[in-house]
């Protein structure tokens, strides 16, 4: 079993589920259903959980494929906890304010960086199979 993937899945649906409860708790404090209700509050809840949703299921492709190229553990660890870290860092910035924040700023280019260095590690070892 792939085990830096299968962790860093796991830490990540934790996380989603970390952040699916904030939706659930701000929804119950504004008495809302369906969509944001206008509060500002919950929109934040809502962008939180979505943005780390929609990005992870790409980094843990991309992590597994490396992972199954043969990747040293060390990196694999370092781009799946540096994802990670960056999204909770994002996470708690988008929580604090909807605005400019360390938070946001910081993690968005920390996951950016975790995501482009998977990418490019994923083109070199393909273009490095083609001319084997």
């Amino acid at each position: 079993m792939p085990f830096a993937t299968s962790l860093y899945a796991a830490l990540g649906v934790l996380l989603v589920l970390l952040l699916g409860a904030a939706v659930v708790r701000q929804r119950r404090r504004a008495q809302v259903g369906i969509g944001d209700g206008g509060d500002a509050g919950l929109a934040r809840a809502i962008r939180a959980h979505a943005n780390l949703v929609e990005n992870l299921p790409l980094a843990l492709v991309m992590l597994l494929l490396l992972e199954l190229g043969g990747l040293a553990p060390l990196w694999l660890h370092l781009l799946g906890g540096g994802f990670l870290a960056s999204r909770l860092l994002h996470a708690w910035g988008l929580s604090r304010r909807s605005g400019v924040s360390f938070g946001r700023f910081w993690g968005m280019v920390g996951t950016w960086t975790a995501m482009l260095s998977m990418a490019v590690l994923l083109l070199w070892m393909a273009l490095r199979q083609l001319s084997a």
